[in-house]
């Protein structure tokens, strides 16, 4: 009893991974001796998704046990946390009536989520342990295009008639809240569901129960439709802070609403996303650690081909230069190339976050040209001095080597300044072209840019080199 409090006394939260792996180590010694009593004191102090980490942890076959010993509130908010490769084994081990219980639980839109990333025959399942009503809303769900508004939105919100007072809607809310995501924000339509404003609880509570609802709703509100692209309507909720973001549809009716856990998944999952690509990686959403080593390679290797292949116009740009050029220029061939690249990537990965984050359209296209050509300037303006004294200095006179004098520091110099120049303009407008033509901006930041700015280095290198050199 003792080694019971010791581990769940004031526990409500699990801050950090040793934490993580003294509970579960503690949840698991409780199954295996059947001290299930202790199990559940455990968890039922614990946030949902604290116990979801505990399931990571625990052994598989241990896990349809522990779920069934957590209370029904909680295992259903247990169950949205989870990876969905648990949730899947959990359905397989659940009976029909057990399905239907924790799917009762659920809010539509996590229904949703679930059942977008389950095989065919699990999501068959979950259609038929859903109520009718249930099924309904999520096959109106599921009809829309995967990254739109309409895929991310609710269907469980609190609506109003517009000829309702202060004291029927409080009565209303009363009787529906218990099966809605939000009642704090509430939408006001007419008979038709189309939308004519929005009032919050807030204003409910504090207004006289007679009052009228439309004269006190929002009329200046900020909806936005199906068909609209998901990360615009999180970076909208994220911009005027709101809770919720009411859906219509070609007809300004009210269809549902996107809350704002929602917007800041859509917002995680499409950062991720970009760092993959930046990286020169498909994306993939399973953790790194229950990766498998084949998905991880199916991930990088088409990539790493296609960069593989495209340095062959960095290799081609060298033979076509070799006779003629002296061979100490080739010493200086890694700095010019990784310093052109890196100018570049900075560009690209600054350009490309600012038009995730929607500060950058297509129409600043000569504002960021020119702001970039401007910092191009003045950075390679530092490097190439810079570089022109560490060749005198450090190559020429501390390292004497014979083959490098004034003209090949002047080369080196000035072909490091156009380069990082050309490097930090390719680097800004590539990623608004990309978008321009409806490619992701993000394959267009660093793996390709460097690639892109290699080849133009060695280019601006030679070029520059020939004309000083061979004068």
């Amino acid at each position: 009893m003792e080694e019971i409090n010791a581990v769940t006394e004031n526990l409500h939260s699990i801050t950090d991974s040793d934490m993580l792996l003294e509970v579960s180590s503690f949840a698991e010694d409780c199954l295996k001796n059947k001290n299930y009593r202790e199990l559940r004191e455990l968890v039922s102090n614990l946030q949902a998704a604290d116990v979801a980490e505990m399931f990571i942890e625990i052994p598989e076959s241990y896990h349809t046990v522990f779920f069934r010993l957590l209370p029904k509130e909680l295992a259903a908010e247990t169950f949205i946390e989870m990876e969905a490769d648990t949730q899947r084994m959990l359905i397989e081990s659940f009976t029909d009536l057990e399905l239907s219980d924790i799917l009762s639980e659920l809010y539509i839109d996590d229904t949703v989520d679930i059942i977008e990333e389950m095989p065919a025959f699990i999501v068959k399942r979950i259609l038929k342990s859903s109520s009718e009503s249930d099924r309904a809303a999520i096959n109106t769900i599921l009809k829309y295009p995967k990254n739109s508004a309409g895929s991310l939105m609710t269907t469980e919100y609190v609506r109003f008639l517009e000829t309702m007072d202060v004291e029927a809607a409080l009565t209303h809310i009363r009787r529906v809240a218990i099966d809605k995501e939000t009642i704090y924000t509430c939408y006001v339509t007419d008979r038709d569901r189309h939308l004519r404003g929005i009032i919050t609880a807030k204003q409910l509570l504090t207004e006289e129960l007679s009052t009228m609802l439309v004269d006190i709703m929002d009329e200046n509100y900020i909806a936005v439709h199906t068909g609209d692209d998901r990360e615009e309507v999180a970076h909208l909720l994220n911009k005027y802070d709101f809770m919720a973001m009411p859906v219509v549809d070609s007809e300004e009716r009210l269809v549902g609403i996107i809350t704002l856990d929602d917007a800041v998944d859509v917002i995680k999952e499409e950062s991720e996303e970009d760092f993959a690509k930046m990286a020169a990686i498909t994306p993939t959403e399973t953790p790194y650690l229950r990766a498998s080593v084949l998905s991880l390679w199916k991930s990088r290797i088409p990539w790493l081909l296609i960069l593989m292949l495209s340095s062959t116009v960095s290799s081609t740009i060298l033979t076509g230069f070799e006779s003629v050029l002296p061979a100490v220029l080739v010493l200086f061939v890694p700095m010019i190339m990784g310093t052109g690249g890196n100018s570049g990537g900075q560009a690209s990965v600054t350009v490309t976050r600012s038009i995730s984050l929607s500060e950058v359209e297509f129409s600043d296209l000569f504002r960021v040209f020119w702001k970039e050509l401007r910092v191009g300037v003045m950075c390679g303006a530092v490097l190439g001095i810079v570089t022109y004294a560490k060749v005198m200095l450090v190559d020429m006179l501390l390292l004497q080597n014979g083959d490098i004098n004034s003209q090949v520091a002047l080369t080196v110099a000035l072909s490091l300044t156009v380069t990082i120049i050309a490097a930090k303009v390719i680097g800004a407008v590539l990623p608004l072209l990309a978008k321009r033509i409806g490619l992701d901006p993000a394959v267009m930041a660093s793996p390709l840019i460097t690639t892109l700015v290699d080849a133009l280095s060695l280019l601006v290198y030679f070029l520059v080199s020939s004309a000083i050199l061979t004068a």
